[in-house]
């Protein structure tokens, strides 16, 4: 009994040093890629998480053409669908040509510029993702959005990572994990560039925790919304890199040292009729990228998007509307239609302005206005 208690206090006191060490990771911006083995279990899915479904449909192509990759490739044709027929990707080595792959980072985030058209990078994104056990719930490629499902994971680290205690405890107690419950899911942004040749690449994680409530009889487990694990967004984004065809030599150096271009600023101000605006120390197409990221980051359902009027249509609840429905149907029960409008002002800076689409112009709706800039505002 003394064995085992003692057994149980080592335990968790590396444990909250562990907990420490990833906070102080976090707070010091460090990433280490390779420390960690991704490993999902696509048999332990959430279904309780899952997304609402599609608001559009994407047409697909079933197939593409190997010259759209690399030049000198015979014109044979590889099928990405789940039919019989399906071709094997690495075994026709269509993963094993080098891409000139570019690392754009700003603040946390990183980003891929690679040298595919947009609808190659769908195809081999959505294929990275299943192939990494995830299933695709929302698909919707006139956007540029997919996100997955949420996935238990039970990242492998290796013993020499853990140090000598942890790695002697792993080594001689079985079942010992140093995280707590949890399940991730990870949505992937493609965007257009330089007339449909090549591909500006996102991949954002968000993860959440099984958390104990209560006590005694009363005691449950809640699923609650989890800090992000750059490390391991980091990690899988490098992993993506490689399948596009990153050379392995260069990939991890080049996300280790991507180069921050720019400080992005933002600034929450009043604008029109009572409503927020933001304000960005960009210029359009730089606001537009980030807003994309922001909009995705806090899981505001993306319903459209008008690039030639650089508008956002999305979906989201206001907070003076959460209560016994939301609480009975879930929050799709009094979610709500708006408009986010870009305007540029000048060279470097640019205005978000956010519009009801019902024209209502409810008081709640113009507080509601402030509480979701804020919150975007806060990202960067």
């Amino acid at each position: 009994m003394i064995k085992i208690f003692t057994s149980m206090s080592i335990l968790f006191f590396l444990s909250g040093c562990l907990l420490e060490e990833q906070k102080e990771n976090l707070k010091n911006n460090r990433i280490e890629l390779g420390n960690i083995e991704i490993n999902y279990y696509s048999d332990k899915s959430v279904t309780s998480l899952e997304v609402p479904p599609d608001l559009t449909k994407p047409i697909y192509e079933n197939a593409f053409r190997v010259e759209q990759i690399a030049k000198g490739v015979s014109s044979n044709t590889i099928n990405l669908t789940n039919k019989a027929d399906e071709v094997d990707l690495e075994k026709n080595k269509i993963l094993d040509i080098v891409s000139n792959i570019q690392v754009k980072k700003s603040g946390n985030r990183r980003w891929l510029i690679v040298d595919k058209s947009p609808d190659i990078a769908w195809d081999l994104s959505q294929n990275f993702l299943k192939e990494n056990g995830f299933s695709i719930k929302k698909n919707n490629k006139k956007i540029g959005v997919m996100e997955t499902d949420y996935l238990e994971n039970k990242p492998v680290i290796p013993k020499k990572s853990l140090g000598f205690f942890r790695s002697f405890l792993a080594s001689n107690i079985e079942n010992v994990s140093y995280t707590l419950p949890s399940v991730d899911k990870y949505t992937i942004r493609i965007e257009p560039l330089d007339s449909n040749t090549k591909s500006e690449i996102h991949l954002s994680l968000s993860s959440m925790a099984e958390v104990i409530t209560g006590s005694g009889s009363n005691e449950s487990t809640l699923w609650q919304t989890k800090e992000k694990d750059y490390s391991l967004e980091a990690e899988m984004l490098y992993s993506l890199m490689l399948y596009l065809g990153g050379d392995s030599s260069k990939a991890r150096e080049k996300i280790i040292n991507a180069k921050e271009d720019k400080i992005v600023k933002v600034v929450v101000e009043d604008g029109i009729n009572g409503y927020a605006k933001l304000v960005f120390n960009l210029d359009l197409l730089e606001t537009w990228d980030n807003l994309s990221w922001a909009i995705s980051e806090i899981q505001v359902e993306l319903e459209d998007k008008d690039i030639k009027e650089r508008a956002f249509y999305i979906n989201t609840a206001r907070n003076s509307d959460k209560g016994l429905m939301t609480t009975i149907f879930g929050e799709d029960a009094v979610l709500k239609p708006y408009q986010i409008l870009l305007k540029k002002i000048k060279p470097n800076l640019t205005e978000a302005y956010f519009n009801d689409i019902s024209e209502e112009n409810e008081s709640n709706t113009k507080k509601f206005s402030y509480e979701l800039f804020n919150k975007i505002q806060k990202l960067f």
